[in-house]
């Protein structure tokens, strides 16, 4: 992913550009945006670096328009930062940001892990839910298996929010969103330290769980 530390664009210095006729605008800002969450979620935006329009549309291969936009509302939602320069940026990871948005994870994740299966359970379909984690967790497998870093941490987002999603919560999703794009840049530190062979999450006892009709035991792995 393009990041540079060299004059990079305001969200509010380049001119507006043309996107392809073949795609609405709104279609592309919201493709764009989402992978650009995505990315972040990821770890793969290093902290404390500056981020460029130009670079951002020249490595997703849209206009700048859509990068723009998107990077407006990755502001509002804290997961990047605007400087009094305009500059736009990745917030640094402090130890207290860290801790508080771990505590705050570990609150929501077990709630909304709790209301999940009973969403599924009272739909049922507990058993598919599990069956679409477990082959997830055994793409991440074959991430560890090999190496890669980058599809170990895509496969891990997938696994926690195809659980977290089966609730269908307007509320809680939607703030574990916000969170995970706050810390998601730590996870670029984690790569550099840890590499692909550490696996915080317990995947397999999660499926476990919905299979047995425990969710207890799904709120605790």
């Amino acid at each position: 992913m393009a990041l540079d530390q060299t004059a990079p664009e305001t969200l509010d210095g380049a001119p507006a550009d043309q996107d392809g006729p073949d795609e609405p605008r709104t279609t592309l800002q919201e493709r764009t945006y989402r992978r650009l969450r995505d990315e972040i979620m990821t770890g793969r935006f290093r902290p404390g670096r500056s981020v460029t329009i130009r670079g951002l549309a020249d490595e997703l291969q849209v206009g700048l328009m859509p990068v723009r936009e998107a990077l407006r509302r990755l502001v509002a939602e804290h997961a990047l930062t605007l400087k009094p320069n305009r500059r736009v940026e990745v917030p640094a990871m402090t130890a207290e940001s860290f801790e508080e948005l771990t505590e705050a994870r570990v609150a929501l994740e077990t709630l909304a892990a709790r209301r999940a299966y009973a969403a599924a359970a009272g739909r049922g379909e507990a058993e598919a839910l599990a069956d679409r984690l477990e082959a997830i967790d055994l793409a991440q497998d074959r991430a560890i298996e090999t190496g890669d870093w980058e599809a170990y941490l895509k496969e891990n987002l997938a696994f926690h929010f195809a659980l977290y999603r089966s609730a269908e919560s307007r509320v809680t999703t939607p703030l574990i969103e916000s969170l995970w794009l706050q810390i998601g840049p730590f996870l670029y530190l984690t790569r550099e330290s840890l590499g692909v062979t550490y696996n915080e999450d317990r995947h397999k006892e999660a499926v476990a769980a919905i299979r047995a009709g425990d969710p207890d035991a799904l709120a605790r792995a």
